[in-house]
């Protein structure tokens, strides 16, 4: 790359990080004065420096996200902003319905926070498609190995991303998260932790309606991948990466600034270090199984016969 081409893509970069944090203000005007008046701990950073580095990793995401993609114009635009939309707020905030309606989240405020999240997703990355230069059409047909996978494979790959993704909510919501007495009190559940079958059959006898709701966000958060997968032009431990970070940096990064709506630290902490261990494994895992066509399951485990 020579000294002009470096200026561009630095003047690209400068331009869409001053959009980011534009259009995610205006986003966040939806839920002006409707937040509760409880006064958050801080961030883990102070929060100037917070929100810098918030719009940064998100804005650096989404450009490698439209430079991996081999699809260009309105086609990239609005697959990847409906993926965006779906991963980083429709899925994030259908979760504080389930868990924080009776805490933080009044039914006023609830709604706005999914008009929050429209101008990133919907104005913004359009207009990074834009000013990335891949508003060209690609006319080239270049067909998906997931839309060539028989349907029965699919549809048992599906069952055990819905099984893996409920044992990696549920091993890291209990092994990570769930450890932290905060955040225990924080959900309703003062004390000492119980053992994990005791709390697992506690759970599963007080809320039925938690796995089925689980098994509903693995099926939107595979929905979500499908754009990524189909449009990746890098090989498959690229796109497993940028999935996992997919599932990741957009909504764990926000947990670093003060937020009224979890307003303990150590809640927010907790909530980072499981997302990132659960979200990102998740992703590398939606990839392995969809990404192609695998003949057996010595092909799926990558086993080679002698």
């Amino acid at each position: 790359m020579n000294v002009k081409q470096l200026l561009i893509w630095t003047g690209r970069t400068a331009l869409l990080l001053l959009l980011f944090f534009i259009l995610f203000v205006i986003g966040s005007m939806a839920v002006s004065g409707m937040l509760p008046d409880i006064e958050s701990e801080p961030g883990l950073v102070p929060d100037n420096i917070g929100f810098l580095i918030f719009g940064i990793l998100n804005t650096l995401f989404i450009i490698a996200l439209i430079l991996s993609s081999r699809w260009h114009g309105w086609k990239l635009a609005l697959a990847l902003a409906f993926a965006y939309y779906g991963a980083v707020t429709f899925l994030t905030q259908i979760e504080t319905w389930y868990f924080m309606s009776n805490i933080t989240v009044n039914a006023k405020l609830l709604p706005r926070l999914f008009i929050m999240g429209l101008p990133v997703a919907f104005v913004y990355i359009p207009l990074a498609v834009l000013i990335l230069g891949k508003r060209r059409t690609n006319n080239t047909r270049e067909p998906s190995a997931t839309a060539k996978m028989p349907i029965k494979q699919l549809l048992f790959k599906l069952l055990g991303i819905i099984l893996l993704y409920i044992l990696l909510y549920w091993a890291a919501g209990y092994y990570i998260a769930w450890q932290n007495p905060d955040l225990r009190s924080f959900y309703g559940s003062p004390g000492a932790i119980l053992p994990f079958w005791e709390h697992t059959i506690n759970t599963l006898r007080t809320d039925s309606g938690l796995l089925p709701f689980q098994a509903l966000r693995a099926m939107l958060w595979t929905l979500c991948s499908i754009p990524i997968i189909r449009g990746s032009k890098v090989n498959a431990w690229w796109t497993a990466i940028l999935l996992g970070l997919f599932f990741t940096i957009p909504q764990i990064s926000g947990l670093i600034l003060e937020n009224p709506l979890m307003p303990l630290a150590s809640v927010r902490l907790s909530h980072m270090i499981e997302g990132i261990a659960s979200n990102f494994v998740f992703g590398m895992i939606i990839v392995w199984l969809l990404h192609r066509e695998h003949n057996s399951l010595k092909d799926l485990f990558g086993i080679k016969n002698k």
